[in-house]
Order: C-alpha cells, then structure tokens, then sequence
C-alpha cells in the first residue's frame, strides 16, 4: 500500500539557512523520482522574524499543501512554540540545545556535528535526508554543486559535516518512518512559478523586460536576467513602475516581444501605461503577482485579490485577457500564450499569478519546445506594402486588427499617439471616426472569446458540489473534492486558467448539472464569482480566503462543512454571510 504524502516543515529565522537545506533537500527528493510541492512562509524581514519552507512529499504526484505536519525541523524555539501544535504524534527534530517541551523529539547535537555555526543548516540536511531513507550520493553531489564556485576547501568542509550527521542519524533511524519508494521519472526539473514564467517569456522569444522591484514578482526579471546575455534580452530596473512601463511600451513600439513584471502596489502605478497600450493598440505582456493589499498590506504573503485590478485597470474601453496559471507547467505555457495574443490582438496580456504560486517548487519534465505553437508576428517585412502616410496602421478592419508594420524595416510611415486618431494614426476629434475606432478595437473581444481557454474538468459528472476555483487554488480544490468523495458526495471541479474574457458556453452545461456550484477563491468579495454570475453561472455560495495564507485540502473540506469561521466566510446567493 502506497504511503500517504508526508509533510516536513523546517522553521527558524530568516539568515538561518532553512531554504538552503529545503533546497537541497527538494532538489534531492525530486532527482530520486519523488513528487513534492513546496509552500514557502515567510516574514517580511531581512534577518529575525519566523519563516517556514515547508514541503509536501509523496511517491506519487502531490497536489496541494497541507495544514498536517508530520516532521518539524526546528532551527529556533519559535518554531517548536508556534509549529509544535500542529505535530500531533509526528516527530520534532531540533537541536539539543532547545526545548522540545511534550513533543515526540529527537535532539542533535548540531554544534558537534558541524564544529562551526556556518554548517548547521548543512548537519540538518544530513540528518534530515538520513531519517528519510535517502540515498546518501545524490546528496553529496548537490552539496558539489551548490559550493564549486566556493572552491575544493569549502566543499571538502560541508562533505565532512554532511558525513558526520549522516553517520549520527544512522544510529537514530529508528526515530523516523523512512519514505516509500519513489514513483516518478527521474530527470525532472525543480521549478517554481517565477522561473517558469521566465523561462515562457524566453520560448516566446521576449526580447525586452523592464521592471521596479517588488516581491514576489522580482524574481521573474532575475530569472531572466540569468539567461539575458545568452538569449539576447535586455532587461532594465527602471526608476519607477511608471517607466517600467513606458519603456515596454516603446520596446513594442520597436518590434521587440516585451514584458513587465510586478506587484499590486507597482501595478497600481502603471494603470496609466495600460490605458495607453489600449489606445496605441501595442501588444505587452503584464506579470502581475498578488500580494494581499491595500497599499503594503501583507508584502510577503498570497492572495488572489488583484483580478478586478487587472480587470478594470486604465481609463477608457479597451480588451485584454487574463491568464491565471494553477501550476509551473501553467505558468510557462499560459506566459507563452500570453505573447502569442498580446502580438495577434495588439492588447494588453495579463499572468495573474500570486505569491504561493511563485515561490512553490514542483518537479516539472522538461518543456518540448518543438511542440509548441508558432507564434503571431508583426510585419517586419521591407519589400511591400504602402509607403509613408498611405499606410493605416489603424484601418478599420471587420476583425478589429490592424496590420502591425514596425518603424525603420519600410517605407511606411508608423505612427502612435495616446490620443484617438485616424487610420494612418494623426490625432483627430472627428465624432464618427471616434466611434469607429472605438468599435474597431472592442470587435477584437469576439476573436478573443473565439480562442478563450475552457476551463479544466475534474471529478464527478452531474455533481451534487461543483467546486468552482481559478488560478493557484485548483490543487487544493481538487484535492478536497477527492476527500469529500471518498466521504460518499458526489463532487465535481471547474478551474478556471483564463478568467478573462469568458466564453459561458464553455462551462454553463455542466454547471447547469450541479445541484448546487460553490465558486473558491482568494479574496474577500468573490471578484471572480461575480464575473461567473454574469456569465449566467447560478453560484450558490462562495468560500474565500483572505488570511494571507494558501488553500489547504484540510481547510476547504473543513469550512464546507462546517460554513463561516476565522479569516473566511461563506455567502450565500444574495451576498449575504452563511
């Protein structure tokens, strides 16, 4: 019988070293073929505060974090006070040094092991990989890895410290349940949702990225960074978000496939740049990752609260469309997507991903690039079409496109401007032309529905419960419907990885079906049940999380039962609280 997945979570302060030893440890686990996803916790603070990584291990593939805890790695006393509860009869590992209390513990002696405070974090890897029942060389060879540009010494260093705890643990397994064994392929890739936002960006061929720091967006132009020399992308930290996005907006002007990565707060700065990328017509993709508000709010934490941000963000009536990964898989292939509609439209593309998403690792299988769709191009040609103000970089077309020709590649004159203009692209007041321009681009919504992505099916047909979720929440959902079945209810799942626009055609039978749809989500007003509402969609009640904290299987099935508590509350039909 194939073990339950498992739940580590290692605890301390931020400088302590837990992510590296989570690192290393789920890069271990996924190279030997197990299934992991990884939520991370943590405080906004540089050095202190309470921070957990916290890992979620099985043979087979893992859907969702957890609230249960089944090994707790504790680097500080605050994590054997405030993570202690949640143990049950699991097993607390800390160092001798602590106080372990009542609970089931296990005490190292990590200042012997590892003679220097610097490889404690490597002593709890080594002990912690041990009491698993991992094998001892695939460790070892991160450990080369993750050092080498440290040089020989400090690897000699951290492999004598590794050998030592390996040796105390060897002597201590009995303390630990040991892992089953693996059911994956190995050869996967630890990835999160930042980098494989970057690396969609990169198969799309993005060109140009400029961005203002700020979590938990950063890491999509870093990861960029990382490969911008060899892939050829220039990518600028500008002064503020403001020219972020002004400077996107030129790059597109130019021909360059061009993103901007940011945040609530930073988007709220660009809404200004998205009115004009309406009115120009200019394709640019926007990766905006939520971060509980208003203003600060919650820097480090997850919300899904910024839809209707994106949704009705810059003045004027213009189309885009949404993305909302649930997955790394999603993130890469959505983000791919997103500049193949941005460039087919001339619009606006928005990944709206959250903060659990870009910091969750999972193993993913290497993308087949050679696979993937061709993408819209613009019209770099220099042989054809009209020369100087004859060509209509805004001609009124029956599709609402406009052939898309770039400045200095012909004789064509290209013209942009923020206010409305005529089909060469001079600005006028003409009341008709107005009209027409403003029809033109809206007409694009149509081929935008046409090509909408419907949303994923999970579970039952014709269910009792159709649970409703979008964007990183579909793990956890479908992951409580797979709990509630196994009750005896008859429940189905609809996520949602586009929710905008929406083609109601595509989802309005089977929630027809259902004796009753509960939409989940992230925030606290229901944003993206009131856009299935208008669809036509009966939602009978939400279940919202708006604690700064992912969903959990155990959290879902527990407020379903149980209706409003804590952070959440359930509303009915009428808005009211249940």
């Amino acid at each position: 019988m194939q073990q339950a997945p498992r739940s580590i979570v290692i605890g301390g302060e931020a400088g302590q070293g837990l992510v590296t030893i989570g690192d290393m440890l789920v890069r271990t686990l996924i190279r030997s073929g197990y299934g992991v996803l990884v939520a991370q916790h943590y405080m906004s603070r540089v050095r202190g505060g309470h921070n957990t990584y916290n890992i979620r291990v099985g043979a087979g593939d893992v859907l969702a974090p957890t609230d249960d805890v089944h090994v707790l790695v504790a680097l500080d006393q605050r994590t054997v006070t405030e993570q202690g509860p949640r143990l049950g009869d699991g097993l607390l590992i800390l160092d001798e040094r602590l106080d372990p209390g009542s609970l089931n513990a296990l005490r190292v002696p990590f200042a012997a092991l590892a003679g220097r405070p610097l490889y404690e974090n490597i002593a709890a890897l080594g002990v912690l990989a041990a009491l698993l029942g991992l094998e001892r060389a695939p460790v070892d060879r991160l450990v080369g890895e993750a050092f080498h540009k440290k040089g020989d010494d400090v690897i000699t260093r951290n492999l004598e410290v590794l050998e030592a705890a390996w040796r105390w643990a060897s002597d201590h397994r009995a303390a630990s349940e040991p892992l089953s064994a693996p059911e994956g392929p190995t050869g996967r890739m630890m990835l999160q949702g930042n980098e494989a936002i970057a690396l969609g960006a990169l198969a799309a061929g993005v060109k140009f990225c400029a961005f203002y720091p700020m979590t938990p967006a950063t890491s999509v132009a870093q990861n960029l960074i990382l490969h911008a020399e060899r892939m050829g992308v220039v990518v600028e930290q500008a002064e503020d978000e403001i020219a972020a996005m002004n400077m996107v907006l030129g790059a597109s002007y130019a021909g360059a496939r061009a993103l901007v990565p940011t945040s609530g707060g930073g988007f709220a700065l660009m809404t200004e740049g998205v009115s004009l990328a309406g009115v120009m017509e200019q394709p640019v993709v926007i990766v905006l990752a939520q971060r509980p508000g208003p203003a600060t709010g919650l820097p480090t934490r997850t919300e899904q609260a910024d839809l209707d941000l994106a949704l009705y963000a810059g003045h004027g009536e213009f189309p885009r469309v949404i993305f909302a990964p649930a997955t790394p898989e999603d993130c890469f292939h959505l983000t791919y997507a997103a500049f193949d509609l941005a460039e087919r439209f001339q619009i606006p593309a928005f990944v709206l991903t959250d903060q659990y998403l870009a910091d969750s690792y999972r193993p993913v299988a290497p993308f087949d690039l050679d696979a993937l769709p061709p993408l819209a191009e613009p019209d770099f040609s220099t042989d054809k079409g009209p020369e100087g103000d004859r060509y209509k970089r805004y001609e009124l077309t029956k599709s609402g496109i406009s052939p898309r020709r770039i400045p200095g590649f012909s004789k064509s004159l290209v013209l942009a401007d923020c206010h409305e203009h005529t089909e060469q692209g001079y600005i006028t007041e003409d009341a008709g032309l107005r009209i027409a321009m403003s029809d033109k681009r809206l007409r694009k919504g149509d081929g935008l529905r046409s090509m909408a992505l419907p949303p994923r099916c999970f579970g039952d047909e014709a269910p009792d419960l159709l649970l409703a979720c979008w964007g990183s929440s579909e793990g956890a959902v479908v992951e409580a419907a797979q709990r509630l079945r196994a009750r005896g209810r008859k429940v189905g799942v609809l996520s949602f990885t586009q929710v905008w626009p929406l083609e109601p055609s595509q989802f309005l039978s089977r929630c027809g079906e259902a004796s009753e749809v509960v939409c989940i989500e992230g925030n606290a007003i229901g944003q993206f049940s009131r856009l299935l509402r208008l669809g036509g969609v009966t939602v009978g009640r939400t279940l919202l999380r708006y604690d700064g904290r992912p969903f959990t299987p155990e959290w879902i099935v527990a407020h379903l039962t149980a209706g409003d508590s804590g952070t959440s509350h359930m509303q009915t039909a009428k808005g009211a609280s249940a």
